[in-house]
Formats: C-alpha cells, sequence, structure tokens
C-alpha cells in the first residue's frame, strides 16, 4: 500500500511490526480488538511481532494468525528492535509500540507509532513517534482507513 501524505512525503507500507506486550497484548494475552483487526491485515501486509516474550505465550496466542514472530535475545533490546525494522528494509516498514525500547525502532521505521495504551507509553517513546494513537485499534485501523493517516500527517 503506498499512502501519498501532502506535503509529508509517500508512504509504503508492506510490513507492521508490532511489539507484543503494552501494545497489542496484556499480560501476556493478545487483546481482542488486535485479534479482530489483523484478520482483516494479515491479506494485505505482512506482520511481524517482537517481543522478549516474558510470559512465554506469543506463539500460542499468535498460533492463527500468519504473522513473523519476533523473539529478542539480545542484551539491548533497544537496538535489536531497530535492526530488525532495518533487515525488512525502512522504507517499508511501519512500527507500533509504546515502551523505553520501542523509541529507536519507530525512529528507524518509515512511520513510527506510539500507542497509549492501558500501560501508558514511555515519554521519550512518544517523542520518537510520527503518530501517537490512544489505543491499538485506532493504530492498526490506520492501515484499514489510510485516510486518517494523512489526515494526521499532512502538512
Amino acid at each position: 500500500m503506498t499512502i501519498d501524505i501532502p506535503n509529508y512525503k509517500k508512504v509504503n507500507v508492506a510490513d507492521i511490526v508490532c511489539d507484543y506486550n503494552g501494545t497489542i497484548a496484556k499480560d501476556g494475552i493478545l487483546l481482542q480488538e488486535v485479534a479482530d483487526i489483523f484478520e482483516k491485515l494479515q491479506s494485505e501486509f505482512r506482520i511481524h511481532v517482537i517481543t522478549a516474550d516474558t510470559f512465554g505465550s506469543v506463539q500460542k496466542q499468535l498460533s492463527r494468525f500468519d504473522v513473523e514472530i519476533m523473539i529478542l535475545n539480545s542484551q539491548d533490546h533497544t537496538k535489536e528492535k531497530a535492526d530488525y525494522i532495518k533487515s525488512l528494509g525502512i522504507e517499508n516498514s511501519v512500527a507500533l509500540g509504546n515502551g523505553n525500547n520501542d523509541q529507536e525502532m519507530l525512529k528507524t521505521a518509515q512511520v513510527g507509532i506510539a500507542i497509549l495504551g492501558y500501560e501508558g507509553c514511555c515519554r521519550e517513546t512518544m517523542m520518537s513517534a510520527d503518530i501517537i494513537c490512544r489505543d491499538i485499534s485506532d493504530a492498526l485501523m490506520l492501515f484499514s482507513k489510510p485516510k486518517r493517516m494523512i489526515a494526521t500527517l499532512r502538512k
């Protein structure tokens, strides 16, 4: 999908990269509203979930979806998340997250979306984002309703 945002840039979206806990899951359990939206988005985009898998639940929670799961294994999750975006190709990647270790991933992606969900959002991560959404459903709906992204980012 290409979104031409007036006086901003053309945004090419092929890969949607989501942090897991605090972004699309609560206490290791995938949020139901995310499951409903993933059903629709997975046919149009490559969806990636990047996580330390603190609760050991990500594989089971996402087993019914066509998503790529990246389990973090380094001592520097902030760098590892940004490097993952680079490996996919910055020019086609959008990243969503809320935590302190998501800020570089949001900066690196073509568009970074901070989620102000039930866990809150790290101030530095918010400042690294192109868009701040009040919850994950609103953020994911930007890909089904791209005019919302245009309205937010156009100059």
